[in-house]
């Protein structure tokens, strides 16, 4: 008996140190490089202003469409904006801004004080919908083409290596 209390015991604490060694080198980096590459189905976000639901026939007729998920209340997506109104200058490029966890009114305002870049203004005020295209926080961005394909995902605030690297993509039609 004692035996076999001895070898459950040494049982558990291998498994025990094996689940606590694996979970040691396992990464925890945020990394979406993953969804780069795949089709975005079933496009769906209801509009800031109107009562309307944007979807994939919305952005059917873009060439490059730029998802941006943004919010007043977040300081990263100040920085970013001159960014964003520097894209929305650019001929093959929609941009697509999802305010995020946010009140409306505040929303307009900061699009007021810095600027619209959008050319289509979509709210997810309880980002439910946002995690099903992986966003976990923001200011995040996906470029996706006329078919949907993600071609490139951005964490954190745009910057001008961003900018740079949106333009090489849109450009090379």
């Amino acid at each position: 008996m004692r035996k076999t209390i001895k070898s459950i015991t040494l049982i558990v604490l291998i498994f025990i140190l094996g689940v606590f060694f694996i979970s040691l080198n396992k990464s925890t980096d945020y990394n979406t490089e993953h969804l780069i590459g795949n089709k975005l189905n079933k496009i769906k976000f209801e509009s800031l202003e109107h009562k309307k639901i944007f979807t994939e026939e919305d952005f059917k007729k873009n060439n490059y469409t730029l998802i941006n998920f943004w919010a007043s209340w977040c300081a990263p997506c100040r920085i970013e904006h001159p960014i964003l109104i520097k894209l929305s200058k650019e001929q093959n490029l929609k941009i697509l801004g999802v305010n995020f966890k946010d009140k409306k009114i505040n929303a307009l305002k900061f699009l007021k004080d810095l600027g619209n870049p959008y050319d289509y203004l979509a709210k997810d005020t309880s980002g439910k919908e946002s995690v099903n295209y992986g966003i976990y926080g923001i200011p995040e961005s996906i470029l996706i083409d006329n078919k949907y394909i993600i071609q490139k995902k951005f964490i954190g605030p745009l910057n001008l290596k961003d900018y740079d690297d949106i333009l090489e993509v849109i450009n090379s039609l």
